[in-house]
């Protein structure tokens, strides 16, 4: 039976991930594919090099150690990046094998999503904001989550507009979620 779970987890259609404490312990050939590596290259590494930045990668993990904390579960779509330094929307499950430390021992399915979703140049501020707009987040919400003020947020979004070539929130975030217009 171990020799089938091997097999299924290797063969599997979507991207799998075994980390432990936010490194790559285990992965399958889908995932590496997605971002443009052979599996055993990843083995050892950092989540961290998939991010468009440290800074996201940092950030990204404090909202998530807070989701998995409540539930032991993290439900996200968000900007990665491959190998190339290409960017794409990624759609990103994780389970913590470790309840009282989530990250600890988790495992992650990732699909990219990028045909459904626009590439756009965005500032990474701008990706934050994209990423908890789709979530269903506030202004409001997303100012406390990222620091800054409602206003700023505010900036963003409008930025957003513009560059998805939207005219209002509603557009925005069906963009985003790659609902056609």
């Amino acid at each position: 039976m171990d020799n089938l779970k091997s097999i299924a987890f290797d063969a599997a259609p979507i991207g799998l991930v075994v980390s432990r404490l936010r490194e790559i312990e285990a992965c399958n050939r889908a995932f590496g594919r997605m971002f443009g590596y052979l599996p055993e290259a990843l083995v050892g590494q950092s989540l961290a090099k998939l991010y468009p930045s440290g800074e996201e990668f940092q950030r990204i993990g404090e909202i998530g150690l807070e989701q998995m904390r409540r539930s032991g579960i993290y439900l996200s779509e968000r900007i990665m990046r491959r190998r190339n330094g290409d960017l794409f929307w990624c759609r990103v499950r994780g389970q913590s094998m470790t309840p009282d430390d989530p990250f600890a021992h988790a495992v992650w399915s990732m699909a990219d999503i990028s045909d459904t979703r626009p590439i756009v140049r965005l500032t990474r501020r701008e990706r934050q904001v994209a990423m908890l707009l789709t979530e269903g987040q506030t202004s409001k919400e997303i100012a406390l989550l990222l620091g800054i003020s409602h206003r700023t947020v505010e900036a963003h979004r409008a930025s957003l507009n513009h560059k998805l070539d939207v005219r209002n929130s509603a557009e925005c975030v069906a963009r985003l979620s790659g609902i056609p217009g």
